[in-house]
């Protein structure tokens, strides 16, 4: 069963980037007292030559300078992922030939300063794609990885976040792609699934997420739900007093041939979810100011409040997701303050019973 809740707004949202480019695919963390947010510069969200990554940092989210920007030296780039690895900043990235988007390489550099950078270089045999690493009590990193080839989502461990070994499976469904992952408090780890049930631009029926857990060592998953609430697309998952949040896109109307689930011509939000592995799935609990091509969104966990990059296109238009790949897009920050939320819930609840 998936709940929906009254939807809670952040107390705070406003435009880093809005110059005219398709500004999109963000990640974000907080290192050495600042926020360091990447993001992809392109003219639109398909493959180009011309697309950048640009990595900004900021001491407060609201005046932010360039500290480094990397190329695909004449191929698309794409999907930045950051995370703090032995006190250095790490990015991973992917590298694109195709016009609809489909990636082919993981190249991966780590920087001292987060100014200063090698190359990128693969990290990855060719087909597998990482997604966001994290890192255990034990100071070993995890990553998802989906490969486009087999189909399959697998589990990777390394010391370092340059050096990645296979793991298990996660999930070898036909369908499943971007995949996220947390660790519970009891030291499970849990990974949420975009599930696209083999849909193309205009969705499917059967579409949705999928939430599966593993115990330590990790190496036997199983799906504990399907949800359908929505298709959580690019899933970030983090955890606040030992509760598990995903951010992605959601479709929120969901209805007829042009409106399926994941339909490129539904119209689309940044989203806020609780995540509950014993049975409820998904819980919606609030949109970011969003519309048209939106999330990938970053998180950044500070004072009790989720800082969230993503990107969107322009609010008062609310295009299609398909229209919003063709025109440009701005890069938003957003404040949820997660204390308040969690007693607004606790309140709601109180009535209910």
């Amino acid at each position: 069963m998936q709940k929906v809740v009254a939807p809670v707004s952040p107390v705070d949202s406003w435009t880093v980037v809005d110059n005219g480019r398709h500004n999109a695919f963000t990640d974000l963390v907080y290192w050495r007292a600042a926020f360091w947010l990447a993001y992809v510069s392109s003219p639109s969200h398909f493959a180009s030559r011309h697309s950048r990554i640009v990595l900004l940092h900021s001491t407060d989210g609201h005046v932010w300078k360039e500290a480094a920007r990397f190329d695909g030296h004449g191929e698309d780039i794409r999907d930045p992922k950051i995370a703090v690895v032995n006190d250095r900043l790490l990015l991973i990235a992917l590298l694109n030939h195709a016009f609809d988007p489909l990636p082919y390489q993981t190249v991966s550099a780590t920087s001292l300063d987060g100014t200063t950078w090698p190359e990128l270089k693969p990290a990855f045999p060719t087909g597998w794609l990482l997604g966001r690493p994290k890192s255990s009590e034990r100071g070993d990193w995890f990553a998802p990885a989906h490969n486009l080839k087999t189909g399959a989502v697998q589990l990777f461990t390394s010391k370092d976040g340059l050096a990645w070994k296979a793991g298990a499976i996660i999930s070898g469904e036909k369908g499943v792609d971007e995949t996220a992952i947390e660790f519970l408090a009891d030291g499970r780890l849990i990974a949420v699934t975009r599930f696209e049930a083999g849909g193309g631009v205009f969705g499917h029926p059967q579409a949705g997420t999928l939430l599966s857990v593993a115990e330590s060592p990790y190496e036997k998953w199983t799906v504990v739900s399907l949800s359908r609430l929505t298709r959580l697309d690019s899933p970030t998952l983090f955890t606040y007093l030992e509760q598990v949040y995903a951010v992605g896109r959601r479709q929120p109307h969901i209805s007829g041939p042009f409106g399926r689930q994941g339909s490129a011509f539904s119209r689309k939000r940044t989203s806020l979810f609780r995540v509950n592995v014993t049975g409820e799935g998904l819980t919606h609990l609030a949109d970011l100011p969003s519309a048209g091509d939106t999330a990938y969104a970053g998180m950044a966990l500070l004072n009790g409040q989720a800082y969230i990059s993503y990107y969107t296109s322009p609010l008062r238009a609310d295009p299609t997701w398909l229209m919003g790949m063709l025109f440009p897009t701005s890069i938003r920050m957003g404040i949820v303050p997660l204390a308040m939320l969690e007693k607004e819930l606790m309140e709601s609840r109180k009535k209910e019973i």
